[in-house]
């Protein structure tokens, strides 16, 4: 779980290998073992998260338009920061064709704002408020 928290390059592959967990072959077996001599081989990879780093909320967001061929779909995808340190992120196919690029971004872009007022609402259990911040307010 650390593994996959902290290391997203490594996430899709793991998630492959976990549908197989309980009828496992030897071909998962293998694929197992390309993950582990990977990770031995590049070690410094992942996220980290420097404690000097300031503590600013941003988010980006993006899409694609009509990506997937077969349904027309696009895809969003999205991150958020807690200054230099990466805490959340997400790429998912839309629920909706959209008509335009403009679509897109905006369901993107929304997408991206639930996120930002989730960890905001959680920020505020641990006593911190995002809320009374200039650059959040525009101002």
């Amino acid at each position: 779980m650390y593994l996959t928290a902290s290391r997203p390059n490594i996430m899709f592959a793991v998630c492959a290998c976990v549908k197989f967990q309980v009828t496992s072959k030897v071909s998962h077996l293998h694929a197992v073992k390309v993950i582990f001599r990977y990770l031995k081989c590049q070690p410094k990879l992942g996220l980290w998260y420097p404690k000097d780093s300031p503590f600013d909320l941003e988010a980006y967001s993006d899409s694609d338009y009509g990506g997937v061929s077969l349904d027309m779909k696009s895809t969003t995808g999205g991150c958020q920061f807690l200054g230099s340190r990466l805490i959340s992120w997400q790429c998912k196919k839309q629920t909706i064709v959209a008509n335009s690029t403009t679509e897109v971004e905006y369901v993107a872009a929304a997408n991206c704002c639930g996120q930002v007022l989730w960890i905001q609402n959680q920020m505020l259990d641990y006593g911190y408020n995002f809320l009374n911040s200039k650059d959040f307010l525009g101002q």
